[in-house]
């Protein structure tokens, strides 16, 4: 009864994360804007459709004077332009880079998708560990009431301790609606991540010992989100893109060219021919298209150090609130849980034998049932921190949750030294 508890929550396993992938219309609209991305790419390096052109020529107004003048021609022209060398080159690049950015925003959309199934299971498995912790309450409950029961017909304690013992366990029902809420809302939620019905039943991991989780060295965890955080990468990505983008502007002040060739007809005489070639001016548009680009390209790459120097930051701090709830879960686990069920069990044993008055056991059951519950909460968090390290998320609100306060529950201890 006076078991010490350890969760271990665990995060949604690997075939429901794959699950919530393959449902998640985020995911499937951003797949779609990669495979849209990646059909560009050739179109934007292809060379500019010939022209094909169909004429004719005529001396007068009153009648045709094809075969018999020899002006008069029916002309077949093609023409086929070609821009500066590199231009091409240079607008696949870019739009090759529209593609990766596709991808980074699709990688994105994976993580956050993950992020959401992992919140939800961590929240459900949190919600029936307080449910199975809500029972073990109920028994001391039950345990505290016999004893009130027992010393009341005794004529050693007064009605009220057996009134306040019965309190305490129909404000249990109470909580348990509550518990059993925040568990169908969890899982419903992981239902419609999975488009699964509402209420289909899925296992979470029971409350047993779970071993310390190993933290990374931060060089380590440093390393790993600058690989994989979507939002650097679209940074990056912008900036080498803007640079292409400024070196294309730079080429488009060269001209391009276009060549042609045409044949003409003229009935019963000899038929004609003509090749050419022309080039443009780019004397306005040139300019134009390399206005600000120096500029464009530094703000990108400005932009660029800005999200990894934050993503630094939300590291760090994620680290530091993993070691912080680490070293708390710990004193649980080793100290706090421990005193705390010794307290409740030697109070309960001193009431039973009249040693000590309700009001001590009170404190005792609800400070040990608190630190239980202050317990699987910051493993929650714990794991919470790890799904937002996971998710590389730059949002400060889910960088760092704070490790639950041990409740104090040595009032309790002190009295019943005192006494």
């Amino acid at each position: 009864m006076f078991t010490i508890l350890m969760a271990a929550l665990a995060l949604a396993p690997r075939a429901l994360l794959d699950e919530v992938v393959a449902s998640s219309p985020e995911v499937a609209q951003a797949r779609a804007a990669v495979m849209a991305e990646r059909a560009r790419v050739p179109a934007a390096s292809a060379l500019p459709d010939p022209t094909l052109s169909l004429g004719m020529t005529n001396e007068r107004f009153d009648a045709i004077t094809l075969g018999q003048s020899e002006m008069s021609n029916v002309s077949i022209a093609l023409s086929q332009p070609l821009p500066w060398p590199g231009k091409r080159d240079l607008r696949g690049q870019v739009a090759s880079l529209d593609e990766k950015r596709a991808d980074a925003a699709l990688r994105r959309a994976v993580l956050d998708a993950e992020a959401r199934a992992n919140r939800a299971y961590v929240q459900l498995a949190l919600a029936r560990g307080q449910l199975e912790l809500l029972a073990d309450q109920e028994q001391l409950w039950m345990q505290a009431g016999r004893a009130a029961r027992a010393r009341y017909e005794a004529g050693q304690a007064p009605q009220s301790d057996l009134l306040r013992a019965q309190i305490e366990r129909a404000r249990l029902q109470q909580k348990k609606r509550a518990l059993q809420a925040d568990a169908d809302t969890a899982l419903a939620e992981l239902n419609r991540l999975r488009a699964r019905p509402f209420d289909e039943a899925l296992p979470t991991p029971g409350l047993a010992d779970a071993p310390e989780p190993q933290l990374p060295a931060e060089s380590d965890a440093q390393a790993d989100a600058q690989q994989r955080s979507p939002e650097l990468q679209l940074a990056m990505l912008g900036a080498a893109q803007s640079q292409k983008r400024a070196d294309l502007a730079h080429r488009e002040r060269y001209p391009d060219f276009a060549v042609s060739a045409a044949v003409m007809p003229r009935g019963s005489l000899p038929a004609m021919w003509q090749v050419g070639v022309s080039v443009g001016l780019p004397f306005f548009s040139g300019l134009r298209a390399a206005d600000g680009m120096h500029d464009r390209v530094e703000s990108e790459s400005k932009a660029a150090d800005a999200v990894k120097q934050q993503l630094r930051l939300r590291t760090h701090e994620r680290l530091l609130a993993l070691a912080a709830l680490a070293d708390n879960n710990r004193r649980y686990r080793g100290e706090l849980l421990v005193l705390s069920a010794a307290t409740a069990r030697s109070a309960l044993a001193q009431y039973e034998a009249g040693r000590l008055p309700f009001s001590v056991v009170l404190d005792a059951l609800t400070g040990y049932v608190a630190d239980r519950t202050s317990f699987l909460e910051s493993l929650a968090g714990a794991l919470l921190v790890s799904v937002a390290q996971q998710q590389l998320s730059l949002d400060s609100a889910a960088a760092a949750p704070a490790p639950q306060a041990p409740t104090p529950s040595s009032a309790p201890a002190r009295s019943m030294n005192g006494m």
